[in-house]
């Protein structure tokens, strides 16, 4: 009989997740909350957007993500009958055309009220205006959701008809800034605050943290309730502890252990009673009016049984002008001569194998040289065989850079190979990973040494879609001072090539043709008994104008998973069966999603175009982002 002596238990969960799985969370948020029910607890939070993860990162803007969001919420609101506990969950919410980062409070069977955060940060580590809305821009304090009209401000007071307690809700940021909405609702009656958070670990933050908890309560004399990510959030770059903290506006402060591998539940008896004597006794509060004026519309939509008739493009990267493509090899022609002039007019090392993207990449140093009026033996191309190497690459390569007039050298990898071979006692007559990654690495190694010799910068070359399938060696190929092409796909490589191979004329034109007709392969791999190029890349990862089609619609548009396929299905009918596009774009998720960690320390390289995968620009996504759902969606198509 607590609360006729005026306490209530709150509870703050931390909950294990894995990013981009709603499914795998709701049903782990389901577990918690039995669990916390059975300890007595009968108001919970859990940490910010606890229903995704807060790491999501750019797929908070994906439309799959998002329905399996809001499918996540309607299964704890079903889930909310079979439990006497109110808890608040934190997910995104869509209103008009803008996304708020809310918590979502949950009550016998219905949703009892949204609370969006206030204060987007958008430094340092923190990039959420690229996502979310402020509450403070809401034009409406309802939305329809799930079949019910719901209130949502970030001035929602959530009051208890049978008991002296009001709550409200902060979302992270909102405690940290001076005029936290907290400052407000507990003007106008809240007791009870509670904050779904995500706050990252640095030295000394954790001290800090708690003491804004406990200033929080004390200022506005409430109970505060803190509850904010835990280890299962990405690590690319931060980490979060699942620090949980219960703050009573005398001081006294209870808290969970961080850095644990398993969920966390924290429980607290709070005297809402002496609260409200207390605000009684502090004649200082006082009550402050808060109107929003609204307006609402609506509309209706009939079913239709239409066919799409629209048309895409099956390249939709490209320039389909001369003045695009003029455009295109100009920006990464300008970019690479600011960084060479920046440096001094350093030289500019470059590894040429005779295929697209190293043509591509040596074409625009070669046109930096014109720019800043550099001899073109400022460009140090080396070609270094190895045991994949074809006669028909080499002889393309050394072609190319002699007609050119850049310095030319021949280093062979194979001895050096074979040698590491020996000092990490490897077989080369295994032709797997080890076999091929090494020599990617040698070659890196190489270039960066001749660069520091030369005192030049090593000029990547790999383009935007070997980035998206992760096609490249760690710090082998993967790793330079500048890359020209990390936004170039490989549909637009081989197009670019084309448009300057047309300027061209003799030996330099006939080259250039030559490259944009041998096979797509990293020539890793042993020769074919007649010399010929045996590894096929596409015959590994499937068709890049697929990929390349894939990636625009995902990262541009946001399409769903099963959207992409249907595009894909319909533009390319006359090129691919359905079979061979499905299992081309269960690659691209697959490898897509797992090879983040290569994107997330790429160095310095243009956008050019629409879209771009740089960690610092377009692309923002957790190294350990789950794909289960897109492949989900796959399969059940």
């Amino acid at each position: 009989m607590l609360k006729e002596y005026g306490f209530v238990r709150v509870g703050a969960i931390v909950n294990e997740i894995h990013l981009l799985d709603v499914n795998y969370n709701v049903n782990k948020l389901k577990e918690l909350l039995t669990k916390a029910n059975d300890m007595g607890i009968e108001i919970a939070v859990t940490p910010e957007l606890s229903i995704v993860g807060y790491t999501t990162q750019d797929m908070f803007l994906n439309d799959d993500i998002y329905n399996e969001c809001i499918k996540g919420l309607a299964e704890l609101k079903e889930f909310s009958k079979t439990l006497p506990l109110v808890f608040i969950v934190g997910a995104p919410i869509r209103v008009d055309n803008s996304l708020y980062n809310c918590a979502v409070s949950f009550y016998n069977g219905h949703i009892i009220g949204i609370t969006p955060k206030t204060y987007i940060p958008n430094y340092s580590e923190f990039y959420e205006a690229r996502y979310f809305n402020s509450a403070s821009l809401l034009k409406k304090n309802k939305i329809n959701l799930l079949g019910e009209n719901i209130i949502i401000s970030n001035m929602l007071l959530y009051k208890c008809d049978n008991f002296n307690l009001t709550y409200a809700v902060d979302i992270c940021e909102d405690l940290w800034m001076a005029n936290s909405p907290s400052n407000f609702t507990t003007l106008k009656g809240a007791n009870l605050i509670f904050n779904l958070s995500s706050s990252n670990e640095t030295v000394g933050k954790v001290g800090y943290r708690k003491n804004l908890v406990r200033v929080q309560a004390g200022k506005t004399i409430s109970a505060y309730v803190y509850a904010s990510s835990g280890v299962w959030e990405s690590t690319s770059d931060i980490i979060f502890s699942g620090h949980a903290i219960i703050a009573e506006p005398s001081g006294e402060t209870k808290e969970n252990e961080r850095f644990k591998f398993e969920s966390s539940i924290i429980y607290q008896d709070i005297d809402i009673f002496r609260i409200n004597n207390d605000r009684i006794k502090e004649r200082t509060y006082e009550m402050m009016d808060i109107e929003n004026e609204v307006f609402e519309t609506s509309f209706s939509l009939i079913k239709r049984n239409n066919i799409l008739e629209k048309k895409f493009d099956k390249k939709p990267f490209l320039a389909h002008t001369n003045e695009g493509l003029n455009e295109i090899f100009t920006i990464q022609t300008m970019a690479l001569a600011k960084r060479v002039k920046h440096l001094g007019n350093s030289k500019m090392v470059i590894g040429i194998s005779g295929g697209a993207d190293s043509t591509l990449a040596f074409l625009v140093c070669m046109n930096v040289c014109k720019v800043l009026n550099l001899d073109p033996k400022n460009v140090i191309a080396v070609t270094m065989p190895g045991f994949g190497t074809s006669n028909r690459t080499y002889n393309n390569s050394k072609n190319l850079i002699l007609a050119y007039g850049a310095t030319f050298k021949e280093i062979s990898i194979k001895d050096a190979c074979e040698v590491h071979f020996k000092d990490i006692d490897y077989d080369p007559k295994l032709l797997g990973i080890t076999y091929e990654n090494t020599q990617a690495r040698e070659r890196t190694q190489i270039l960066f040494d001749i660069a520091n010799k030369e005192n030049g910068i090593v000029v990547g070359t790999g383009d935007m879609s070997e980035l998206a399938l992760g096609w490249a060696t760690y710090n082998g190929d993967h790793m330079s001072n500048y890359g020209v092409n990390a936004s170039i796909p490989k549909t637009l490589v081989t197009t670019l090539i084309a448009f300057i191979k047309d300027q061209e004329e003799g030996l330099i034109k006939e080259t250039l043709i030559d490259i944009l007709n041998t096979p797509i392969s990293p020539e890793l791999l042993p020769l074919d008994d007649d010399g010929n190029i045996k590894q096929a890349t596409e015959k590994s990862v499937g068709p890049y104008i697929l990929h390349d089609f894939f990636l625009y619609h995902f990262l541009r548009y946001g399409a769903s998973i099963k959207k992409v396929y249907f595009l894909a299905k319909e533009t390319f009918k006359d090129d691919f069966k359905e079979e061979e596009i499905k299992n081309t774009l269960r690659v691209f998720v697959r490898r897509f999603f797992s090879q983040q960690f290569k994107r997330n320390c790429i160095p310095d390289g243009i956008k050019v175009g629409s879209v771009s995968l740089s960690p610092r620009g377009d692309l923002r996504l957790s190294s350990d982002t789950y794909n289960s759902l897109f492949l989900k969606e796959l399969e059940e198509i």
